[in-house]
């Protein structure tokens, strides 16, 4: 195999060459590194996050297409994954998963105890998401934890300590994870129903639409109280008010539940976690 084929194939694996994940992961992250920050993080502390957001992120795809290699072979859209077709092999995605989660385990030993404490759940949490589609009703909402996690790990490394608007923060980024991977859901559900996985898509049934946009205002809502915590002012509710008439736009996407208008707006949550924080960024420049 050619050097090129085969780091084509390591870029599939990790997801690399799709950044959406990354950008899901990172924005929440960044929320919170900007509060627990008042506005003025320590640009090392901004890098650490970053960049162990981009490695767990990855190391989470390799453990997911070795948890699925089985099931996504009877999926079309997934069936050519590196690992479902025999291109890597098990173990050595096993083995770049443990080097990637070990690097990002590296950046943080700069930091505090307590953040390093918190690293151990948020491995474990990353780790064992891709098994509870096995299980659990709504694995959405674990995603949102295990996505969430750098929020409480952001306050810990510039605040020796867990705010309870931490925990606030990420009680919102599980509510955004179920909305936005509900949709991503949708386009799956046929499939999900034949290879027996669970999803929020097949839990909410014809109330899919309607769940969604629920969480999407649940979001909102602990969003505006995590500001009021935090004292943030008019600049950070009018990102919050942008950010609701992108849920809106969801909408319109996904009321007919077509499969490549779903994926759009799963894609278009980009957008959702973007102007959140130019609203807190915004917010403690004007202030």
């Amino acid at each position: 195999m050619k050097l090129s084929e085969r780091i084509s194939l390591y870029l599939q694996l990790t997801r690399l060459n799709r950044p959406i994940g990354i950008l899901l992961l990172l924005w929440p992250t960044l929320w919170a590194v900007w509060i627990a920050g008042s506005g003025h993080p320590e640009w090392h502390i901004v890098l650490i996050f970053v960049l162990g957001t981009v490695l767990m992120r990855s190391a989470g795809c390799v453990i997911n297409d070795y948890a699925d290699r089985d099931f996504d072979k009877h999926v079309k859209r997934t069936s050519e994954r590196p690992v479902t077709s025999g291109r890597i092999s098990s173990r050595v995605a096993l083995w770049l998963a443990a080097a990637l989660a070990l690097l990002a385990f590296m950046l943080i030993l700069p930091l505090n105890g307590l953040t390093l404490l918190l690293s151990f759940p948020a491995v474990f949490l990353a780790a064992s998401y891709p098994f509870t589609k096995r299980f659990f009703a709504i694995p959405q909402a674990y995603l949102g934890i295990a996505f969430g996690f750098g929020i409480p790990m952001a306050f810990a490394a510039q605040q020796s300590e867990v705010p309870p608007v931490a925990w606030l923060m990420l009680a919102a980024n599980v509510f955004w994870a179920i909305a936005y991977d509900t949709e991503y859901a949708m386009v799956d559900r046929d499939d999900d129903i034949r290879i027996g996985i669970h999803s929020s898509a097949l839990l909410f049934g014809k109330y899919d639409v309607a769940a969604v946009m629920a969480c999407y205002a649940a979001t909102l809502a602990l969003l505006a109280w995590a500001g009021q915590m935090s004292r943030l002012g008019w600049v950070y509710y009018s990102g919050l008010l942008m950010a609701g008439g992108i849920a809106l736009y969801h909408y319109t996407l996904i009321k007919n539940r077509g499969r490549e208008q779903c994926f759009k707006a799963f894609l278009h949550n980009n957008w959702f976690g973007a102007v959140v924080f130019a609203g807190i960024a915004a917010d403690y420049l004007v202030s």
